[in-house]
């Protein structure tokens, strides 16, 4: 679950291209691959909050706050990407999905806000594996309580946290959204695949599909928000100092940032079937 207020990154070192990844991430970008921006959510309607605890199983990587970004976690744009001899998208998104567990449907939309934040903002350096990352901590890549991932990217049934009333390790946040996110009019709960605060989700909401609408509940906008969110400030998510303030302004816990780290790294492997 993200934090209210984004940290701002320190200098720009582009990273290291991977090829691979430029094209794969070319093919994947959905129809148009613009970016709609809007200051209205719509509604889902509220499920049940999930009892299980999408973080519990992973393990945090080895590394000091700020020291280093996971290894290949970004890329420059595009410009090979008719490069002949590469696999095809769907050839990729099954692999990769079989090898680090992420669902294709929820890395079609991580590769996607990859794409579109590079066009959007350029000097951010956003990978989709921060994302997976993120995706996997959170809600376990959209499959959080039971949840799965519909073909147009939105969840079978809504993924609600836990009141946020100030309970034991709970932050306490009163209702923002008169319960038209997250379906409590008296707390405030982290929604979608990647917890969005109603809050923040008012500020930050994309369209990541261009369907004319921002759902916190379809991974594709939740993706693209999030991917804003990350590189706000002017960040540069390729150097250390940028990838911690980016994932600590989501949770400010070194742990947290650790595991996101693990499976950033896991992913990336992944990707180049290492």
């Amino acid at each position: 679950m993200q934090q209210e207020t984004p940290v701002t990154g320190q200098s720009p070192q582009p990273p290291r291209v991977a090829l691979r990844l430029l094209v794969v991430v070319a093919l994947l970008v959905v129809a148009g691959g613009g970016l709609w921006l809007l200051t209205v959510a719509t509604t889902p309607a509220p499920g049940p909050t999930a009892a299980d605890i999408p973080a519990l199983q992973v393990k945090p990587a080895p590394v000091q706050v700020g020291a280093a970004a996971p290894a290949n976690v970004g890329s420059e744009p595009a410009a090979q990407a008719s490069t002949t001899g590469q696999e095809t998208a769907e050839a990729w998104l099954n692999r990769v999905a079989a090898a680090s567990d992420i669902p294709a449907r929820a890395l079609r939309a991580y590769a996607n806000a990859d794409l579109t934040l590079r066009k959007v903002t350029p000097t951010c350096h956003l990978s989709w594996t921060m994302l997976a990352g993120i995706g996997r901590i959170e809600s376990n890549h959209g499959r959080f309580g039971g949840a799965q991932l519909a073909a147009d990217g939105t969840e079978t049934k809504a993924i609600i946290g836990v009141p946020l009333d100030g309970s034991t390790g709970i932050e306490n946040i009163t209702d923002t959204d008169h319960g038209s996110l997250d379906g409590d009019p008296v707390h405030d709960r982290a929604v979608g695949p990647m917890q969005f605060l109603p809050g923040t989700w008012r500020n930050w909401a994309s369209d990541g599909n261009g369907d004319g609408k921002a759902d916190p509940q379809n991974i594709d906008d939740a993706a693209v928000t999030a991917g804003r969110y990350l590189c706000a400030g002017g960040r540069d998510l390729g150097t250390g100092q940028g990838w911690w303030a980016g994932v600590m302004s989501y949770n400010n816990s070194v742990e947290y940032g650790q595991k996101v780290f693990a499976v950033a790294e896991a992913a990336a492997k992944a990707s180049t079937g290492r």
